[in-house]
């Protein structure tokens, strides 16, 4: 993780288009000219880039030469990490909420992989993409609509790539269903769910200067904060930027108990902490209606002694995938007409989850499950966006989505501040929006059996 938000540079000063820069969207379908090895700087090497510098020496013609953390024996660490699975020594940048900058400016760097806090994830992207590098950024990317138009601008104006690492669209079940709504097996798609249920109460309170940010933030933010782990691969269903597009949302916001409980409960009677209060609601409900008339429904709760959720559900007209807390799949052609009191058939669910498993977990799942990493769909994003650069191919996603499902965060809490007024959602990209097209990760024709994974299979966990 990188600094406090008063170590960085402010939004403002950052963000000055607004939506105002170039017409047109010159970055969909990207490509950029293949390239045989990536060579990769990671910035922030805490819970995420820790992860990160174990996981990508391990992604075919993937590597990493310089790492950067404002903690010194957080940025050595991750070097002895990359050390030890390469024998080859990455360069180091710490000691300063700038550092990044010289990781960015460096020759040999072709990608930057931003693990930073939420607040610093902007001015280092902004930065790499100044400086002429890619840019892989955690999630969620952006927190404000000037920081999104910020991202898309720069893009835009530099032609590099700005993807968002949202693993959450490589898992296998949401992989699955995307290759279901690829078929049309669902129909004509109507409604999503999804969500980030997780409690997180335990973090919040975590008494370390590095994770103070995140208390701070839920201190004075209300609405869905966390959107894109439930939102991306429900938008990556429907197509949306590529034939649809979120027109507006409206949000409800509960009330906060599970923060103070919590900290009555378990911190000392004369803690600071007891006296703490959260505009962070237990439960946020935001609701997006797109431009064709679906509906997304998204929960956000990290507060509740609930088990983790993402909900995971799209629903079109002729049958609906339900990914949690059980797989279950309902095709309408496959039943009577009148059956309205049908139930889910878990055998037959099975079957369809063998017959329709997205090739990209045919071909790799079970070594991306070896190197593990949120059970192997941190691996399956590294291995695509690699892919994707090593042969000249547009990313899975791009900045304007990036921008689309980030827009979430402010925009769910202007309208839970305001009573669950409808607010419109921007078009980010200018238009371009109403040309159809595929997402490159809904084509099931890509080969990954020319790549040499016999070297991959270490944990990360």
């Amino acid at each position: 993780m990188m600094a406090a938000a008063s170590a960085v540079v402010p939004v403002a000063a950052e963000c000055a288009s607004g939506g105002a820069g170039v017409a047109g969207a010159p970055m969909r379908n990207f490509r950029c000219a293949p390239m045989r090895r990536i060579r990769v700087g990671v910035v922030g090497c805490g819970a995420r880039g820790g992860g990160a510098v174990r996981r990508l020496p391990q992604v075919p013609g993937v590597d990493v030469v310089a790492v950067c953390d404002i903690r010194p024996d957080f940025a050595e660490r991750a070097a002895q990490v990359v050390t030890k699975c390469t024998g080859r020594s990455p360069k180091v940048f710490s000691g300063s909420d700038t550092e990044y900058r010289r990781l960015c400016d460096l020759p040999e760097v072709d990608v930057v992989y931003n693990c930073t806090s939420w607040n610093a994830h902007v001015p280092v992207a902004l930065q790499a993409m100044r400086s002429g590098k890619h840019v892989m950024i955690e999630v969620p990317s952006a927190m404000f609509i000037d920081e999104c138009w910020a991202l898309v601008d720069t893009a835009e104006s530099t032609r590099r790539h700005c993807m968002q690492l949202e693993n959450c669209c490589y898992g296998e079940e949401e992989l699955l269903a995307l290759n279901l709504c690829r078929l049309g097996l669902l129909g004509e798609l109507l409604h999503g769910e999804g969500a980030y249920i997780h409690d997180r109460r335990w973090q919040i309170f975590n008494d370390t200067q590095w994770e103070r940010w995140r208390n701070h933030w839920n201190q004075r933010h209300a609405g869905n904060q966390y959107s894109t782990h439930g939102l991306g691969p429900i938008a990556m269903d429907m197509g949306i930027n590529r034939g649809d597009r979120f027109d507006y949302l409206v949000s409800v916001d509960g009330v906060q108990r599970g923060y103070e409980a919590f900290a009555a409960a378990t911190l000392p009677p004369n803690s600071p902490g007891r006296a703490q209060r959260f505009a962070m609601a237990d439960m946020n409900v935001t609701t997006i209606r797109t431009a064709l008339g679906r509906t997304i429904m998204l929960q956000h709760d990290v507060t509740s002694p609930r088990p983790y959720s993402r909900l995971n559900l799209i629903a079109g007209t002729k049958g609906v995938f339900r990914g949690y807390p059980r797989l279950d799949i309902y095709l309408e052609t496959e039943y009577p007409k009148k059956a309205h009191h049908a139930k889910f058939d878990e055998k037959r669910t099975e079957e369809i989850r063998t017959t329709y498993r997205h090739e990209l977990y045919r071909q790799i799942g079970e070594i991306a499950k070896k190197v593990g990493g949120h059970g192997g769909m941190d691996y399956l994003m590294d291995v695509r966006w690699a892919y994707c650069l090593q042969n000249g191919l547009p990313l899975d996603t791009d900045v304007y989505d990036l921008a689309a499902w980030c827009a979430v965060n402010e925009l769910s809490e202007r309208s839970a501040r305001n009573r669950s007024a409808a607010v419109d959602i921007p078009d980010f990209t200018r238009g371009a929006w109403r040309t159809k097209c595929n997402s490159n990760l809904m084509d099931a024709k890509f080969d990954l059996s020319k790549i040499d994974f016999a070297s991959v299979g270490t944990s990360v966990g």
